[in-house]
This record gives structure tokens, sequence and C-alpha cells, in this order.
């Protein structure tokens, strides 16, 4: 049984704990892969969902609270949407917002795992600049885990640069780098 622990994914084994009808519909299933998404935006309606999934996201200890996501969701300067399946279950969400530079920031990006590798990361991404360029943002700048290089490879093939090495950004103390791109 350790070794199946190992290798299953958490967000199944957190769905197995309990015998209640509630946890069994927490399981996240593996959507087909012809599954259709939509994109929409996001608003404070969808902070609990949005806030559960950021939790999923970042298991490291570098999950936003749910008072983070709520000064986020609310801020007039906020730009933010989501990806929903179908049955309006969110797959991913993307927050953003605008700086008094009309500079605009990623403030953060998610994907449910069972929802990655079908580019819903680049269509959000792609959403969100939208969204900035009709609020006149002509530059976009984002943070990433210096460790996290699948998430450079992304913002790379996007147009972003990495501008600047952020020594101990994160607050387990990894370094973070800067990226920019201009729209």
């Amino acid at each position: 049984m350790a070794v199946l622990k190992k290798f299953r994914p958490r967000w199944w084994l957190s769905g197995r704990q309990s015998e209640s009808a509630d946890a069994h519909a927490n399981i996240a299933l593996v959507p087909p892969i012809n599954a259709r998404y939509d994109v929409r935006p996001l608003t404070v309606s969808q902070i609990d969902e949005c806030w559960r999934l950021d939790q999923r996201c970042f298991v490291d200890g570098e999950a936003y609270s749910r008072d983070t996501f709520e000064y986020l969701l609310t801020a007039p300067e906020s730009v933010s949407y989501r990806a929903v399946m179908q049955n309006s279950a969110m797959a991913g969400f993307v927050i953003g917002l605008l700086e008094p530079d009309h500079t605009g920031h990623i403030t953060t990006i998610g994907i449910a795992p069972e929802h990655r590798r079908r580019r819903l990361a680049s269509c959000l991404m792609e959403t969100i600049e939208s969204g900035f360029q009709r609020r006149d943002v002509r530059i976009v700048r984002l943070e990433v885990r210096a460790s996290n290089v699948s998430a450079q490879k992304l913002y790379t093939s996007l147009g972003y640069s990495i501008t600047q090495r952020l020594p101990k950004y994160y607050s387990n103390g990894g370094d973070g780098l800067l990226m920019i791109k201009s729209l």
C-alpha cells in the first residue's frame, strides 16, 4: 500500500479517505482527451472554487490565502478569467492586476493537475493579455519560480523574456525570475 500511495496523485488519495458521498463527489476524474473548455470572466462569486483549485495547484505551501483571493477578485484593477468544462467545473484560472504605470501584472495562474497539457495555460495567458490590451496595457510582467522550467518554457513560447533573477523571492527561500512581454 505504501508504494501505491507514493505514486497515486494527491487528488485521488484525498477523495478516498472518506466514504461519504461528498468525498466521492470531490474526486477529480481525468477528463476525456477531447474535453471542451470555455473561458469566462472570473469573479468574486467563484472565490471558493478558485481558492480550492489554487490549493491543489500549489501544494508546496505557495498557495494564496482566501483573503488574498478576495482582494485580487474585488480590486477594481483586477483582470481575471477562468477555464471551465461543459459542466461549469473550473479547470484553471488566471488573475492579473493593472498597475498604476499601466503595466499588467499576472499575479497567478493555475491549472488543475488533471487538466494540464491541454493548452489551457496558453489560452488563459492569451485571454488575459487581450484583457490587459483593452485597458491600454503595453507591458505585462510576471514572476516564476527559477526551478519551474516548464512554466518558463511556456512563457518564453508566448513571447516573455527573463529580465531579472529575484533571489529568495518565494517564502521557502526559492529564487524567482521576472519575465516581461511587450504587447
